[in-house]
């Protein structure tokens, strides 16, 4: 009995060492596109791991009416960024529309000259925006005088609360 024990249990011991190829291979290709792509992080830690694309995310927007929020992460093509500080950037979620981002109680800001694609994680809301607050972000982006007057109507907007970013490297 006892010889029937020790061999099942030296034979468990040698089949857990087996070393599987396959999924070793797995892993070493998963660290290396790890590896591929860098990121500049700003405000909370976050990964790209599940982020939604543009497009997807348009389609989500395109539900919510305003007062509405969705906790979400998504990936996104700079459009343009504070001049003045980084406080906001927009965002070309599909071609046609654009979302504005800010950052959570402005913990954190954008590089003057960030550009590129960036993962953001937070919430998503719609809004209607001022033609004061239009004016300002105008005004903030560098825009000139004829072009900031010739903002004479609010905007329904897609919007973002940030709470972290990476900006690809």
């Amino acid at each position: 009995m006892r010889k029937i024990v020790l061999l099942i249990t030296v034979s468990m011991a040698i089949l857990s060492c087996k070393n599987d190829p396959e999924a070793t291979d797995v892993q070493n290709q998963a660290e290396i596109e790890k590896q591929d792509v860098a990121y500049a992080s700003f405000g909370k830690e976050i990964n790209d791991a599940d982020a939604l694309t543009g497009e997807r995310m348009v389609e989500h927007y395109k539900n919510l009416k305003v007062g509405d929020t969705i906790t979400s992460k998504m990936k996104g093509e700079i459009i343009e960024v504070c001049s003045k500080k980084g406080c906001w950037m927009t965002l070309d979620a599909d071609g046609e529309n654009d979302i504005m981002v800010k950052f959570k109680d402005y913990g954190f800001f954008m590089p003057l000259n960030a550009e590129g694609d960036v993962a953001i994680n937070g919430k998503a809301y719609v809004s209607e925006t001022s033609v004061d607050e239009l004016r300002h972000y105008a005004e903030d982006a560098g825009k000139s005088e004829e072009e900031i007057a010739s903002i004479t109507e609010p905007k329904f907007q897609y919007h973002f609360e940030a709470d972290g970013v990476l900006l690809k490297q």
